[in-house]
């Protein structure tokens, strides 16, 4: 009988714990989210700004595009210290990367092998 009480706790332990660590894993998704989400904001402008003036022989022009969408934010981590983060914006099947941590825009890039 007592066997059956500490199986039946522990079983009760390990649920509580699963339960607990989802919880803690949701509220860290939500605030990434939101924190993604905030930097996104803070870096349309600068984007936008920076893909209209970038040199190419192809024009980007997000104001007075046709078709216009953003992407986001990614980042690719080439190792332990390198991470490569980029904004990415397209207008009239133009994409433009955008180096939040550089300031610098490139039309018709290759981020992430992209053609």
């Amino acid at each position: 009988m007592t066997f059956q009480r500490i199986v039946i706790a522990l079983l009760v332990l390990i649920v509580a714990g699963l339960g607990a660590i989802g919880y803690v894993e949701w509220r860290m998704a939500v605030q990434v989210r939101t924190l993604k989400a905030f930097v996104e904001g803070y870096v349309f402008n600068e984007a936008v700004m920076a893909c209209e003036q970038a040199k190419s022989s192809t024009p980007f022009k997000w104001n007075s595009g046709k078709s216009t969408s953003v992407i986001g934010l990614n980042s690719v981590k080439l190792d332990k210290y390198n991470v490569i983060a980029s904004y990415t914006l397209v207008a009239d099947s133009v994409y433009c990367d955008y180096d939040p941590i550089k300031r610098k825009a490139e039309i018709g890039s290759s981020f992430l092998e992209r053609e």
